[in-house]
């Protein structure tokens, strides 16, 4: 007999949507403030190179990924969901917390970039088992008819992380005055991570163990080896072609989020402020995007609406950064027609992320749910994704083409979209309630 779906789901989904919303802030204060942190934890004789290595540092936090992704979900197959998400965001608020503490480059030289690079790399391990435990506890839940618009409430996370990081930053920004804020307020929106991260805590204690890793733990159905079950095994493929899905959305996801901020700020050359209440404003009009394009998966399927997505973004980037250009110049700001750009990539980040955390729970059984979904979503976003910020500024700073710049973010979505279209199959009618473990076709 299958396991009964909860009544009590939709708490569920708020508490573990509201760690995760504080999770994500952590990790993107960081990327917020680079240009703060290139000047306080860097020698300063060239500028941009800081400013390089502080967007270099904060995508080596995407890179480790991974492999918080690979111990973590060992660890969430093994003693379960609830009680490992608990510690990787515990790790997030401890790391993040303490980068307001260290001292910079002026007080001890270099030893604060090494320090500055330990606490990114906690981080990025931490972050790396989060988003596998809070969409499989998450999936684990909920209706399997209605899957794909409950998990994309979760999906909305990551991109209110970013305004909630953007709104700290403005309020600081505001209060203290930039003069005080880039002497040392810059602080601040790391020291708020310790009370965001205790609250979250508070809450995630109050939720129990997923009823279905209980059924399978009583049962005694629990994998011995997560990693072997998963990697060493026919379920290789299915985490490769999953890792195909997840590149593009992640370069979608950063192209059309984060480097919307970088521009502004380094090709367009507007204030700090002005970028955050532009981009800031295109992100809560287009966060409700996530939960339509989930929902709109569990009635077409997840694969059009992943795919449509890609083929979008492969399509409009270029012309869209042109014309994000043309009306943000400095002196000359169009901020309806350049948060209305901003929104339209952020409805491209809709369609290939608000249905992908149900497709992946669906193309993997239980028993591996985990670390199969943990893996390939921290390879696609901390490595495909991740690089974006990275590749697109030195791409830039090298040529001064946001041709140039834009290479990466259209070809790799590209790609991906012709791969999946023949590799990734339709998932949406997968009962995860029952028994039976996915096949690809």
């Amino acid at each position: 007999m299958a396991v009964q779906v909860p009544k009590d789901f939709r708490r569920v989904i708020v508490a573990a949507s509201v760690g995760n919303i504080i999770e994500w802030y952590d990790f993107y204060i960081f990327g917020s403030l680079a240009a703060v942190l290139s000047v306080k934890f860097f020698e300063q004789s060239h500028p941009v190179a800081a400013l390089l290595s502080t967007i270099a540092l904060f995508t080596a936090g995407f890179l480790i990924r991974p492999l918080g992704a690979f111990l973590f979900g060992w660890m969430g197959d093994r003693v379960g969901r609830k009680y490992t998400f608990l510690i990787t965001l515990s790790g997030m608020g401890l790391g993040t917390g303490a980068i307001g503490l260290i001292p910079t480059y002026e007080a001890i030289g270099l030893t604060a970039a090494f320090l500055l690079f330990g606490l990114r790399m906690i981080q990025g391990l931490c972050l790396g088992g989060e988003y596998g435990g809070a969409i499989t506890y998450v999936a684990e839940h909920v209706p399997d008819e209605r899957r794909g618009y409950y998990t994309g409430w979760l999906q909305t996370s990551p991109t209110l992380g970013i305004v909630v990081s953007l709104a700290v930053i403005i309020a600081t920004r505001t209060y203290f005055g930039n003069e005080v804020f880039e002497a040392w307020a810059w602080r601040v929106p790391f020291l708020v991570s310790f009370l965001l991260v205790g609250i979250a805590i508070y809450i995630r204690l109050q939720l129990q163990e997923t009823p279905i890793f209980a059924e399978i733990k009583a049962k005694g159905q629990m994998t011995r080896n997560p990693w072997k079950e998963a990697f060493l095994s026919s379920n290789i493929k299915f985490v490769g072609i999953a890792t195909i899905v997840l590149i593009g959305q992640g370069v979608v996801w950063y192209s059309g989020q984060f480097w919307a901020l970088y521009f502004l700020q380094q090709v367009s050359k507007v204030d700090a402020l002005n970028s955050a209440y532009i981009v800031g404003a295109a992100l809560l009009l287009a966060t409700p995007s996530l939960i339509f394009f989930g929902w709109l998966s569990d009635i077409i399927g997840r694969k059009p609406v992943i795919l449509g997505g890609m083929l979008l973004a492969a399509i409009t980037y270029y012309p869209l950064y042109l014309w994000l250009g043309t009306v943000t110049q400095p002196d000359n700001i169009n901020y309806p027609t350049a948060i209305f750009i901003i929104f339209i990539l952020v409805c491209y980040v809709g369609m290939v992320y608000g249905p992908v955390g149900a497709f992946l729970a669906e193309y993997f059984p239980g028993r591996i749910r985990y670390t199969s979904v943990s893996v390939p979503y921290h390879i696609g976003n901390g490595w495909g994704g991740g690089l974006v910020p990275f590749v697109t500024s030195a791409a830039f700073a090298a040529t001064g083409s946001v041709g140039y710049a834009l290479i990466y973010p259209i070809v790799v979505p590209a790609v991906c979209f012709l791969l999946a279209l023949y590799l990734m199959p339709e998932t949406h009618k997968v009962s995860i309630w029952e028994p039976v473990e996915p096949r690809a076709g």
